[in-house]
C-alpha cells in the first residue's frame, strides 16, 4: 500500500484542480460509496456523484486548518482515500483526527480499510502523538463496526461540526 498526498492546489474557494485522470478516478471511488453518501447526505444524489461534487469537497476538506488528503494506491489503483486533521477544531481535543476513510466499494472486505487505518496510526504515532479520534454517524453501523473491530473504544456523543448529524465519537490510544 501507498499513500501519498493529493497533488492538487485549491485557493480556498474553488474546487480543487486536479489532473483529468486524478478527478476520474477519484470520482469512481466516492461514487462506488454510494450507500455511505445515502446515510451522510454529503451528496445532493448519493447514486448520481458528480466531478465537480468530488473536486468541491476535496477542496472544503482541504480548506480545514491542518487537513491532508491522502491516496491510498495498491498496484498502482487507487483503492482508498483518507482525510486527516492534525486537531479537532476544539482547542480541549488533543488528538489529531482521521475525518474520512473511504474505500473502493470493489474492495470492501478484503482488508484494505484495515491496513489504510494501521498506515494512518502509524504516521500518528511517528510523529509523536498518543492517540487518534473520529466520528461515526449514528445512522452508520457497518461503520461503528468496523471501527471498533480495531480498537477505538466510545468516549463522546455529540452533533458533527458541519452538520449537526448525530455522531459516536471514538478514540484509539496510540
Amino acid at each position: 500500500m501507498i499513500l501519498e498526498p493529493l497533488p492538487a492546489t485549491t485557493n480556498g474557494v474553488a474546487p480543487v484542480d486536479l489532473p483529468g485522470p486524478l478527478l476520474t478516478e477519484l470520482t469512481a471511488l466516492y461514487a462506488s460509496n454510494h450507500e455511505f453518501f445515502a446515510l451522510s447526505g454529503d451528496f445532493p444524489d448519493a447514486n448520481d456523484i458528480r466531478a465537480e461534487q468530488v473536486a468541491t469537497a476535496l477542496a472544503d476538506e482541504l480548506a480545514q486548518p491542518g487537513a491532508e488528503v491522502l491516496l491510498g494506491r495498491s498496484e498502482g489503483r487507487l483503492v482508498g482515500v483518507v482525510v486527516t486533521l492534525a486537531r479537532h477544531p476544539d482547542p480541549a481535543d488533543p488528538d489529531p483526527w482521521i475525518g474520512l476513510l473511504l474505500v473502493d466499494a470493489q474492495v470492501h472486505r478484503t482488508g484494505i480499510g484495515k491496513e489504510l487505518a494501521a498506515v494512518i496510526e502509524q504516521r500518528f504515532r511517528a510523529a509523536g502523538h498518543h492517540g487518534v479520534r473520529l466520528a461515526v454517524l449514528d445512522n452508520n453501523p457497518k461503520g461503528l463496526a468496523f471501527w471498533t473491530a480495531l480498537g477505538y473504544e466510545l468516549v463522546d456523543h455529540r452533533e458533527d461540526t458541519q452538520l449537526g448529524r448525530p455522531c459516536a465519537v471514538l478514540r484509539k490510544p496510540l
